[in-house]
């Protein structure tokens, strides 16, 4: 049988028989669409990449109890639903990380047992000559000279999501790197 002749109303219905060529088609015909969509949202390739896979895995897995009209308009609709929680999740977790550091930052000034405030200082700039350059940028642009997300990425020709992703992969940074100076 020619898969990548058939409809994709039937190719879901042979989903729904567990025909994994038919779903390997549905795979090879929108996994590029997805990525894009994917991409377009989020920024990063590693990660639109998973949500794609996450898509897909979840096709297969809920295949039993599929009620699909329009493939395609099902398939970018989810992967947009995906991207959204994702960038949710990311914001929740970078601010979570960002209490986090700053809570350490200000309890290690305030404790006479750890370090001085001077020596954190240079741990946290220590820390910020890993990062790359760009995620260094918008770091400082951020916290430093305090301007929004939306104020960066107009500034760097960026996307908000991408500001967004700088910021978080930052602040894991500096919470790894400042973890010397965590309290026990």
């Amino acid at each position: 049988m020619k898969y990548n002749k058939l409809t994709d109303e039937q190719l879901v219905n042979l989903i729904i028989e567990d025909n994994k060529y038919a779903f390997e088609e549905v795979y090879h015909r929108y996994w590029y669409k997805l990525f894009g969509v994917a991409y377009h949202e989020i920024g990063t390739r590693e990660e639109a990449e998973e949500l794609v896979h996450d898509l897909f895995e979840s096709l297969w897995n809920r295949r039993h109890q599929l009620n699909i009209r329009m493939l395609s308009a099902y398939l970018v609709v989810s992967i947009k639903h995906l991207s959204t929680n994702y960038i949710k999740s990311q914001i929740t977790n970078r601010k979570f990380q960002e209490y986090l550091i700053f809570n350490e930052i200000r309890q290690s000034h305030a404790t006479e047992e750890v370090v001085h405030f001077s020596e954190l200082s240079d741990a946290v700039e220590e820390a910020m000559k890993k990062l790359p350059e760009k995620t260094c940028e918008v770091f400082r642009m951020s916290r430093f000279e305090n301007q929004s997300v939306k104020e960066i990425a107009v500034q760097l020709n960026l996307s908000e999501k991408a500001v967004e992703y700088h910021i978080t992969k930052s602040l894991k940074l500096l919470r790894e790197n400042l973890k010397a100076y965590q309290q026990t």
